[in-house]
């Protein structure tokens, strides 16, 4: 009997072992067969997943900092002549016109008494230190009233007008340096009757008869744009050139040329100010454009 019952469970063993075995998948080498863990499941049914989620603060990249950048490096504008200038008015606030307006000038609105200063080192050319003009006759060479003309180092010739007054000991063949001051702004000439400005012109060396060629030949405020912002090499000197060889050193007038007439004889002379006349002075040892 025992023999017996020992062979029966025996028999029962070996089943729940094949059945055990024959449950399990197969797997390769050294990979675990096991079935995986089943996630607990929710009362609602819904798997129920657990994660971990990382402190930011602990991680490695919170760690490391931004390294302190250097300092921008200024890099200059680029050398576009061998000449350097200087804007005219100095230490004033400044406004002036941007486009053609009658003539190939510029207007540079400043308080009165600003300082004009050479726009480049040269030598002084003309100087009129009389506000002749009179809105009677509105002479065209008295029109800027107070002025002083420079020939600049590259050759170009400078005028400042609507002077208040004209630097002292500034007078024809006088050496300047780059931003000297020349004279003050003023409403002397034609523009006794607007706010004070400086009428800023360029062109070419000619003889004083030749007045309408010094009161500004070539747009001028793309150069003072240049100046202002600190490209200080940016030169008019081929422009001016160039525009001489095409028109010639004395071309004709052709804006604003003439004067008023007078329809009768004054009664009594005009009243003039105590400088309103005197010669417009030139140095005729300036050598001329592009020599």
């Amino acid at each position: 009997m025992r023999s017996g019952h020992i062979g029966r469970w025996a028999a029962v063993a070996g089943a729940l072992l094949l059945s055990g075995a024959c449950a399990q998948t197969p797997g390769l080498a050294g990979v675990s067969a096991q079935s995986p863990v089943t996630a607990p499941v929710s009362p609602t049914g819904t798997p129920q997943v657990t994660a971990t989620i990382p402190d930011p603060s602990r991680s490695p990249a919170a760690a490391l900092q931004a390294p302190e950048g250097d300092a921008p490096v200024q890099v200059p504008p680029p050398k576009l002549s061998k000449y350097t200038y200087a804007f005219p008015v100095k230490g004033c606030k400044t406004t002036y016109q941007r486009r053609l307006i009658m003539l190939p000038k510029t207007t540079i609105w400043a308080a009165t008494g600003c300082a004009f200063v050479a726009p480049i080192g040269g030598v002084v050319d003309e100087v009129n230190i009389k506000n002749r003009w009179r809105p009677s006759t509105d002479k065209g060479a008295d029109r800027e009233g107070r002025f002083v003309t420079i020939i600049g180092d590259d050759g170009v010739h400078y005028l400042g007008g609507h002077l208040d007054s004209v630097a002292e000991g500034v007078k024809p063949g006088l050496r300047v340096k780059k931003g000297q001051l020349l004279g003050r702004v003023g409403t002397s000439g034609n523009a006794r009757d607007t706010g004070p400005n400086l009428y800023f012109a360029i062109s070419w060396k000619t003889g004083p008869a030749y007045w309408w060629v010094r009161r500004g030949m070539v747009d001028s405020w793309d150069y003072l744009a240049a100046w202002q912002s600190g490209n200080r090499t940016y030169s008019p000197r081929e422009e001016t050139l160039e525009l001489r060889g095409k028109l010639g050193e004395t071309p004709q007038c052709s804006v604003q040329c003439t004067s008023k007439k007078q329809t009768s004889k004054p009664t009594r002379p005009p009243q003039l100010e105590p400088d309103d006349q005197g010669p417009v002075i030139s140095d005729p040892t300036t050598v001329p454009f592009g020599q």
